[in-house]
């Protein structure tokens, strides 16, 4: 009955005693029966569903009860107004005196219609959405799809489409630089994920011309020191620094890939700059007359022939520079005290005494060491600072200890022996960046904190 009445007769009741609901419920039966005529009498009204349930309320305090009374109607608003006013006849409930007074009869459909209209504000607030796309947004939409479904595998590496038949290649570090990539139509590019350049990706580079794009920081140098152990890289492109490939615009990963450097080229010039900035070299001599006469070492040429040494002798080549000015000074000093001393106190001089004293003196290059070290087949362990100065010397089958053991981390290790992986770990673990050993061993992983070199190679 509830769900198709129209109106609702809301009623307040008082009565000067105790009662209860069911004695609310018989006086309105009982007291408006025959009062309006057999078509408003409100038991037939019941039975044919035009009435609902009566809900009484009542509560007693102090002796009196007070309630309310609701009454469902599916009839007209003429016979429900007659209905309700019938309802204020009621003067007795049980033994005690009561009085009925209508509050309002309610409009069923008027408060659906505020559900209605209060739930269709809801729903136009939060179901519809209103933003429209731009062209350039459906663009960049169907764009990004486009590059979602280009991009695929290579081993399980995120690559372009293009990457199993190109005669050439991108390294890049992440898929995020492979997507930024197939956005300006390389298509081409592989990721290696990571500093640990996989297996798959390394025997890739080995016959494509593979060209290394990196971040310009920290991350970026680390993969390049990795490719340059494990891969074949011709050429290397670099992202401004502190910038990363993802993040870069179509006119920069364009240029950065136009100015693409030969990977010696790169190596040699990194390390130029390297010996110039970190200390780790000793100073050219400063220019002069002497120095302008003198002619200049070449630096890159013996590279050409070498392309392994690039890094070497480019660190190198100031030092032995600095050496060969050390040396002439030297010989002028003993040419100057010689003359200053008779002819036949200069002739009494062993021959023997200049090259004992230039053995005796230190080396002063990493390949002097090496020299000293290998090429005497000392069968020791030298221990080198960033200038190259002595930390300390063991015998070569105490290399392990005398590393892991050394009070200053040394800068460099120079070793009359097979080069190991124990002590190889144990070198990048005490952070030491270069280490020239007689020859190298069966390696499980190199470390790229350590750069390796061997006798023959210096």
């Amino acid at each position: 009955m509830d769900d198709t009445a129209k109106y609702l007769i809301h009623a307040d009741i008082t009565a000067d005693g105790v009662v209860e609901r069911s004695d609310v419920v018989g006086a309105i039966f009982g007291q408006t029966e025959g009062l309006l005529g057999d078509d408003l009498d409100l038991r037939d009204l019941q039975q044919s569903s035009k009435v609902g349930r009566i809900d009484v309320h009542v509560e007693s305090e102090q002796g009196q009860s007070f309630g309310t009374i609701t009454i469902a109607s599916s009839l007209d608003k003429v016979e429900t107004a007659i209905l309700a006013a019938s309802l204020e006849t009621i003067e007795r409930v049980g033994p005690c005196r009561a009085s009925v007074s209508v509050g309002n009869i309610e409009d069923v459909r008027a408060a659906k219609r505020r559900e209605v209209v209060d739930r269709a504000k809801e729903l136009l607030s939060s179901s519809f959405d209103e933003s429209v796309m731009t062209s350039r947004e459906i663009l960049e939409e169907v764009r990004q799809s486009v590059r979602v479904e280009d991009i695929a595998e290579y081993e399980g590496f995120p690559a372009g489409p293009n990457v199993t038949d190109s005669n050439a290649i991108i390294v890049v570090e992440g898929r995020a630089d492979v997507l930024t990539l197939l956005r300006y139509g390389v298509k081409n590019a592989i990721a290696v994920e990571g500093t640990n350049v996989p297996d798959a990706v390394a025997e890739l580079t080995q016959d494509r011309t593979t060209t290394a794009f990196l971040d310009g920081d920290r991350g970026g140098d680390l993969i390049l020191r990795e490719l340059e152990q494990v891969a074949d890289v011709d050429y290397v492109a670099v992202a401004p620094p502190g910038r990363s490939v993802e993040d870069l615009s179509r006119d920069e990963v364009m240029t950065a890939l136009r100015e693409k450097r030969p990977f010696d080229r790169f190596r040699n010039d990194e390390t130029v700059v390297a010996a110039a900035t970190d200390g780790s070299t000793l100073p050219a001599p400063e220019s002069d007359e002497s120095d302008a006469e003198r002619p200049v070492e070449p630096t890159i040429e013996a590279d050409e022939s070498t392309p392994d040494d690039a890094g070497t002798d480019s660190v190198e080549l100031p030092d032995e520079r600095s050496k060969g000015g050390l040396e002439d000074d030297v010989s002028e000093e003993a040419d100057a005290t010689s003359g200053s001393v008779d002819g036949e106190s200069a002739a009494e001089e062993p021959a023997e005494r200049d090259s004992d004293d230039e053995r005796a003196r230190e080396p002063e290059t990493l390949r002097g060491h090496a020299r000293a070290v290998i090429g005497d087949e000392s069968g020791t362990v030298r221990l080198l600072d960033d200038g190259f100065g002595v930390l300390g010397e063991a015998p070569a089958d105490e290399a392990f200890d005398a590393i892991e053991g050394a009070d200053a981390v040394p800068h460099a290790v120079v070793f009359d022996g097979t080069l190991s992986q124990r002590i190889l770990d144990v070198a990048a673990q005490r952070d030491v960046e270069q280490i020239v050993a007689r020859d190298e061993g069966e390696f499980v992983k190199k470390p790229t904190t350590v750069r390796i070199l061997t006798a023959d190679r210096l």
